[in-house]
């Protein structure tokens, strides 16, 4: 939630738990109790700030390998681990807390404590750091590894056979999985779970080994070595990875991602800061309308509980302690604290059968401006302080864990015994959730979900399907979704499909994730004043492909095989010119490296590229190094493309969009610009963040006008109209709509900058323009009627900044070297159907240029 508002707390009604016994590990909670008060949580959904990520970071995350799984072995699994160069820079040693050079050795010494812990490295972060996976649990032939691979296996695919097994119900130890430090200030949670990992390796009492006897217990013990060392909420290519789990962009993510797929944990928490007092999860409505979501209310409440107990049995007080009581949103809260969007790792967790989810947020704020301003000791004491809550809470979850193993993994199981069956969602009621205080309907999201999606072949001939097709399909593949394809062409619902179609049956185990990803969503609009987060998210309408949903019918007999990755889609005709089309983020990058090559690639009156026959060699290596395909070319180029040097003030994510295309970047911001830069090194600059001419010294204003005056501008939204009124280029007004929109939108393109482009964008804090003066063309315009597919896009008090006001109007907008956007069509690495629209934008605007700049 961007703006805090008073609202009553849901009535509560606190209940007691079965507690440990006094001395053991597992912590007994004390007293529960709540705090109403409204919170919002910490940081800015959209960086405003230049983005400043190196090229080589870019690099390694765009080329890094997922995490593959390893060969089963026995525990514990011995790792000595290498030492990291000591680094005084390091921040947490301000706060007295662990700093990353000191983990391997930690984790080496915890090794050698018994026969307990494990470690594992599952990957590097986007700035080349280590990423620790520490597994907890009791000792384990290879025999018996391969015992739980295998019941593990059979939950996830076979869910009623599981469901019957008296070797799960009494053999399989319960998955529970830690995350700590994913926002990379928020630094606590590592140091917790460093201390109960010692605790757990050399407690000898019979509650801990009987925990771990039956439980597997995964700490990730920094997600983000990258901002913990730098006091940063993101990784070093500036990415929140809390907001990338759909996406995937990040190293980290992805090992996150594949951690939750290689141990399906039923419980999960992710440990955060600052919210005082500690927030514990479930959250407000709306809720994620794709999750069984009263098996998941069920289990999170009933853990939170747990964790509110132990957290308040510390003792600290508002008075002492400057330490307010716990809360729970879902019961203390009415709204600002959702779980809609499946961005964040409790709400990803939960399609993979995590049935208890938590965001846990404890107490004492030690970072931004109190890092900088609070004295040594008063950090210290707060980390101290918020070290001790989150301790409090894994414990507890661990008792939690140790007094209802049998209903998690029961309620797992029943996740995915619904989506293979394709059974109906049980609305959440007082009935059917038991305990749970206060649900009402509001609290009642559910979706009807499809038969299947089919993702047709772009071929009919060649069965090829795009790269936006294999791209998609590869994706859904990675989360763990089934997709077969037609080996013969097939009818469905009424509509033949040719052989080569894509098709995802939505009778499936993770069909909840299936549909997350490619259902258009829905408009939440009237469920809730604001939302915290994006409310719209579709890959089906935002990644480029052709995704269509087949509400009903019968797969029985149709010719579907399953598949492990999307078919290769490089291809080159083996005589003439070539055409490349560019409507995919691939083909800007083949693009591009052509260009790269030194190849005299020429544009084509459609938009698409020409690649001479000469060239031939390398276009193969273009086609299979970016998995594209070109074809036989029937006209011939115009204009010859140039390699682009981009000038870029922009977000992170629209940075490492811009690189992913291939494009050549140089960031640049008011401080850049003011501290002298070099402008012969860039064609054509973007701005969407970072830059304000205002804000220039007078040189740094004249360079950047001269500049400007033989060279391309491309602006995105309110900073890069902005500009093109300062710099007196467009003639046009532009009108920003409600900050707090975003979502899908059906929009209508008009232009050669999107052509072929998809019906739909993405917007955040959207923007039109109106009042388009002489040489002003419209690209692209919202739809008429309300433009908003999904997401949360409502009027201001006045009535202004509405869809409906949008509706109709330009929202790109091009003239004089000049490209404007009004939507986001490069947010988070995210739209990958839309990414070419600033590509051709920047060509478009660069071409332009230089032709009136050598005429």
């Amino acid at each position: 939630m961007r703006t805090e508002r008073s609202v009553p707390a849901r009535p509560a009604l606190i209940a007691a738990l079965a507690l440990a016994a006094a001395g053991s590990l597992l912590l007994a909670p004390g007293p529960a109790g709540a705090d109403p008060l409204p919170v919002t949580r910490e940081g800015f959904a959209v960086d405003d700030r230049a983005a400043r990520a190196p090229a080589s970071a870019a690099r390694r995350a765009l080329t890094a390998d997922a995490p593959t799984a390893a060969t089963i072995r026995s525990y514990p699994r011995r790792l000595a681990l290498s030492s990291d160069p000591e680094n005084p820079g390091d921040t947490s040693l301000k706060l007295g807390l662990t700093p990353y050079h000191a983990i391997a050795p930690k984790l080496n010494a915890l090794q050698r404590l018994g026969d307990r812990v494990s470690v594992e490295v599952t990957g590097r972060s986007a700035g080349g750091h280590r990423l620790y996976l520490v597994t907890v649990t009791a000792p384990e032939t290879v025999r018996q590894a391969r015992a739980q691979e295998r019941m593990r296996e059979l939950i996830g695919n076979a869910p009623a056979t599981a469901a019957k097994s008296r070797e799960i119900s009494r053999d399989y130890k319960t998955p529970v999985f830690v995350n700590s430090n994913i926002h990379g200030n928020e630094w606590e949670g590592t140091d917790a779970s460093l201390k109960v990992i010692e605790q757990l390796a050399t407690a000898k009492d019979a509650r801990t080994r009987d925990l771990l006897a039956h439980s597997r217990l995964y700490f990730n013990i920094t997600a983000n070595p990258d901002g913990r060392i730098a006091g940063t909420r993101a990784n070093a290519n500036g990415f929140d990875l809390n907001r990338d789990f759909v996406t995937a962009s990040q190293p980290e993510t992805r090992a996150m991602r594949q951690i939750e797929l290689g141990t399906q944990p039923a419980v999960l928490l992710d440990l955060h800061g600052y919210v005082n007092g500690t927030l514990i999860e479930p959250t407000t409505p709306p809720h994620g309308e794709n999750y069984e979501y009263d098996l998941f209310l069920k289990n999170t409440y009933a853990n939170a509980l747990g964790m509110e107990s132990a957290v308040n049995a510390l003792g600290y007080t508002p008075a002492k302690d400057g330490v307010r009581p716990a809360q729970i949103p879902f019961r203390d809260q009415e709204e600002g604290w959702d779980d809609w969007p499946p961005i964040f790792t409790p709400q990803y967790a939960a399609f993979h059968g995590t049935v208890a989810a938590h965001t846990v947020e404890i107490p004492l704020a030690v970072n931004n401006d109190e890092y900088d301003e609070l004295p040594v000791p008063e950090l210290r004491r707060r980390s101290a302080v918020n070290t001790a809550v989150a301790g409090a809470a894994i414990r507890a979850t661990l008792n939690h864990v140790h007094e209802h193993r049998g209903t998690l993994i029961s309620d797992q199981i029943e996740v995915f015994r619904r989506g293979a069956a394709g059974a109906a969602q049980v609305p959440v009621s007082p009935e059917t959730v038991p305990g749970v205080p206060g649900i009402g309907p509001e609290d009642v999201y559910t979706t009807t979900f499809p038969r299947a999606y089919v993702i047709p072949s772009g071929d009919a001939r060649t069965q090829r399907s795009g790269p936006a097709a294999a791209r998609l399909v590869d994706h859904l593949l990675a989360n763990d979704v089934r997709v077969t394809r037609a080996t013969r062409p097939f009818r469905l619902a009424g509509r033949t499909y040719p052989r080569g179609s894509y098709v995802v049956d939505l009778h499936q185990p993770k069909r909840g994730m299936a549909n997350a990803l490619l259902a258009d969503g829905r408009d939440i609009s009237g469920e809730v004043s604001v939302m915290y987060d994006i409310s719209g998210w579709s890959l089906g309408s935002l990644w480029g492909a052709t995704v269509e949903r087949v509400p009903s019918g019968s797969l029985r007999g149709a010719p579907l095989r399953p598949v492990g990755e999307a078919a290769p889609v490089a291809h080159v005709p083996a005589h003439g010119d070539l055409r490349l089309r560019l409507t995919d983020p691939r083909e800007i990058a083949a693009l591009n490296s052509l260009l790269r090559a030194g190849v005299a690639v020429r544009r084509a009156a459609d938009g698409s590229a020409i690649v001479p026959a000469s060239a031939r060699r390398e276009a193969r290596t273009a086609a299979r190094t970016h998995d594209v395909s070109l074809t036989a070319a029937r006209q011939s180029g115009t204009a010859r493309l140039h390699r682009l040097r981009v000038a870029a003030a922009v977000t992170p994510g629209e940075l490492f969009a811009l690189r992913e295309m291939g494009f050549d970047v140089t960031p640049v911001s008011t401080a850049v610009l003011n501290a002298g830069f070099d402008w012969r090194g860039a064609d054509v600059l973007f701005v969407s963040a970072g830059l304000d001419r205002a804000d220039l010294t007078e040189p740094a204003r004249q360079a950047l006008d001269a500049f400007l005056d033989g060279h391309g501008l491309v602006g995105r939204g309110a900073a890069g109209a902005a500009l093109n009124a300062a710099a007196g280029r467009l003639a046009v007004k532009p009108v920003e709509g409600n900050a707090d929109a975003n979502g899908v939108v059906r929009v209508r393109n008009s232009g050669g900058i999107t052509r072929d482009a998809p019906a739909r964008g993405f917007v955040y804090a959207p923007l039109w323009f109106t009042d388009a003066g002489p040489g002003v063309r419209v690209e692209q315009s919202y739809a008429r009627g309300n433009p908003l597919v999904s997401g949360h896009w409502r009027a201001l008090r006045d009535g202004s900044g509405g869809p409906a006001a949008a509706a109709g109007q330009a929202s790109i907008v091009s003239g004089d070297n000049t490209v404007l956007f009004g939507t986001e069509p490069l947010f988070r690495d995210h739209p990958k159907g839309e990414f070419p629209q600033v590509a051709r934008a920047l060509f478009t605007v660069a071409h332009s240029a230089s032709v009136k700049e050598s005429g």
